[in-house]
């Protein structure tokens, strides 16, 4: 991974995240690319006609201009590493996952990170519209930092899935790889069944799955565990607090699993729990293992 792109909206929240990515930052040897998106607020006439103030508008952006430059003074600060960032600052007005993307694609972007907002870790973020439009939309994976995320090095990386699609969890996982890497993580596959025994069929697959990585990946650190919970939203929820993960990593496609976790009270529940970063790597953007 090469660049990575940080939105900040300047919130305590957002400024922890950008702390955690820096960290991050540094330890894969990628630049960044802080970045504020607003909107301008718009007076109206009357019913028919919208008028954008323009005073309005150069103020917000020289303000947020001036914010973002606070923010990288402050990444930047100290200077004792053997690699340190590049730090470019980018401010937009429009909707957040059209700019969002735009700059993806004309700065090539390889992971999205922001923060949650609320002391109750990813609810208050999975259950708000930007979040959940950044979710669905983002055209990179896109890594959601609470603010009781730890800056230390990222040694595990659980990757959770259902495996209801497996040529696109086999696709995710070669991405994830990429990330890793950069990292020298672990990289922990974890499928949550509410059976006794994993069928013949699945066992089979699985091991299937495990030589054709070992094969093309490069990369050992790569281990799984088949977990027997009642259900999936429990054990992602047990994983989270036992696992001694750093990262947890799952595949969203629409109406899945993930799309369930937002929509339904348990996101709630399971963000009193969840201390540690949400990489959610879109379907619609992992590559095939052709293009390594």
């Amino acid at each position: 991974m090469k660049k990575l792109l940080f939105l900040t909206d300047f919130s305590a929240h957002a400024k922890h995240a950008a702390e955690y990515g820096y960290y991050l930052a540094k330890q894969i040897k990628a630049n960044v690319i802080l970045c504020n998106v607003f909107t301008i607020p718009a007076e109206t006439p009357h019913s028919t006609m919208l008028v954008w103030p323009m005073d309005n508008g150069d103020a917000l952006e020289e303000s947020s201009m001036d914010e973002l430059k606070k923010l990288k003074a402050h990444l930047i600060k100290d200077h004792n590493e053997d690699f340190e960032p590049i730090v470019h600052i980018i401010t937009e007005d429009g909707l957040l996952t059209d700019r969002v993307n735009n700059i993806v694609d004309g700065n090539h972007i390889d992971m999205i990170i922001m923060g949650t907002h609320g002391n109750s870790g990813l609810s208050t973020l999975l259950l708000g519209n930007h979040a959940r439009n950044m979710i669905d939309n983002a055209a990179k994976p896109l890594l959601l930092v609470p603010d009781t995320s730890k800056q230390k090095p990222v040694k595990k990386i659980a990757y959770a899935s259902d495996f209801t699609n497996r040529k696109e969890d086999l696709a995710a996982i070669y991405n994830l790889i990429d990330f890793a890497k950069g990292l020298n993580a672990e990289i922990l596959i974890i499928h949550i069944q509410d059976e006794e025994k994993p069928s013949t069929s699945f066992k089979k697959w699985l091991d299937e799955f495990l030589i054709e990585l070992s094969n093309k990946a490069n990369y050992h650190n790569i281990y799984y565990r088949i977990e027997k919970r009642p259900n999936a939203e429990y054990g992602l929820d047990w994983l989270c607090q036992n696992g001694q993960i750093d990262i947890l990593a799952m595949l969203h496609r629409p109406k899945d699993f993930l799309s369930g976790l937002i929509s339904g009270s348990y996101t709630q529940k399971m963000a009193k729990h969840i201390q540690i970063p949400l990489l959610v790597i879109p379907a619609n953007v992992v590559y095939t293992i052709n293009d390594k």
